[in-house]
């Protein structure tokens, strides 16, 4: 994990690693965050989970130390990690939190750290080719890298992690032939252009997807539906699947289905980030894409998404993939008719993704923010599923 350039300031107070926490909560054991940072970017975004306890105090109601409301609400008896944007301001509170006899420690880089973490896990699959997922808790994005006989290819990539996709590639004895995005992404910047350029890959965009109005200064190749990009022993079948947006186009190599934001394991795609006005168009889009081209394959299919939310079920190794078969007999909106579907999709919408007018004018190319620029703009969740609330029995 690569770290931000901002470095947690010297004190005596025991720190944690962003790794570390999450390993300690990963093996379920009980967690207690203090959160100092502002009550806005808290309800933005923060770390969850079945065994995390956590209170949101934000650090300047306690830059002269813990106040009688506060220490009512921590443990005593348990060890506190304190946690704030970057690592700074959390070790102030910790050291309070000390010098009141607390077991305290405090996360090393904040939630810019905790960002940071990628994990990569090989699925389990009958495709004749290696296929990862890489997993960013922080944000719920997913990617995949696809090996096979000496090549590669990386579908969604997040520019964040580029090294480590040619790392990853590199270490299973391939050189990167394509670099695939499944559309035009709005919760995270894109990696297609700095692979490509970091490396002799190809970058691909869906045809559609380019009509958004894609400004790159570099090669890029498109491909339609029914197209297919051969890496080493495999290919990468395209299928056009709209209604997330107008590009949205899904891959698949052999058993497993790259849906990009299509089709999650928990949710379907919302269908108001491209053009809010046209959200209910959308959505009809959407269910025909999903009735037509996706529900038709076997029930055996491997569905891989782009994304997962709180109310995603993880599989025991991690992992965010789902059998069609099962999504289409436990998810309510995979068998309702169109009427039904379209009224259901477009009647609670989350909140959208922050700054994601930035960010797709990063990924069309009509901005260009540096590393860091582009990794502040993505803090925080995806909000690309279709509702809050999951939407399975």
């Amino acid at each position: 994990m690569t770290m931000s350039e901002t470095e947690p300031t010297e004190g005596t107070v025991e720190s944690i690693t962003p790794d570390e926490l999450k390993e300690r909560i990963d093996s379920g054991e009980g967690v207690f965050i203090l959160d100092a940072r502002s009550e806005g970017d808290f309800e933005e975004w923060h770390i969850d989970g079945e065994n995390v306890e956590i209170v949101n105090y934000p650090y300047f109601k306690l830059l002269d130390g813990i106040p009688e409301d506060l220490l009512a609400e921590l443990p005593e008896d348990r060890e506190i990690t304190v946690l704030c944007a970057k690592g700074g301001s959390s070790e102030m509170v910790a050291v309070h939190l000390e010098d009141e006899g607390y077991d305290v420690n405090h996360l090393e880089y904040g939630m810019k750290g905790w960002a940071r973490i990628y994990e990569y896990t090989e699925l389990d699959t009958e495709t004749e080719a290696t296929i990862a997922q890489y997993r960013r808790p922080s944000s719920g994005c997913l990617a995949y890298l696809v090996v096979s006989d000496g090549e590669a290819a990386v579908v969604d990539p997040l520019r964040a992690f580029t090294d480590e996709y040619v790392q990853d590639a590199n270490a299973l004895g391939a050189d990167l032939k394509y670099v695939l995005d499944t559309h035009v992404h709005a919760d995270h910047i894109s990696g297609l252009r700095n692979l490509a350029d970091d490396t002799d890959a190809t970058a691909v965009m869906p045809e559609p997807a380019v009509e958004r109005g894609v400004e790159y200064d570099q090669r890029y190749e498109t491909v339609e539906d029914a197209d297919a990009l051969t890496v080493g022993d495999v290919e990468i079948e395209v299928l056009y699947t709209p209604g997330h947006t107008t590009g949205m186009t899904s891959y698949k190599v052999g058993d497993v289905l790259f849906t990009g934001d299509g089709l999650f394991t928990e949710s379907v795609a919302r269908p108001d980030l491209e053009d809010p006005e046209a959200a209910k168009d959308a959505a009809q889009t959407l269910y025909q894409s999903l009735t037509e081209k996706i529900l038709p394959l076997p029930d055996d299919t491997i569905v891989a998404p782009a994304h997962f939310s709180d109310s995603a079920t993880p599989n025991d190794d991690g992992t965010y993939t789902a059998d069609l078969g099962e999504l289409e007999a436990t998810m309510d909106a995979l068998t309702m008719d169109e009427a039904e579907f379209v009224e259901f999709i477009v009647a609670d919408m989350p909140p959208r993704p922050a700054n994601y007018e930035d960010i797709i004018a990063t990924n069309l190319g009509q901005q260009s923010p540096d590393d860091e620029e582009a990794f502040e703009l993505e803090l925080g969740p995806n909000n690309c599923a279709a509702s809050e609330e999951a939407l399975t029995d």
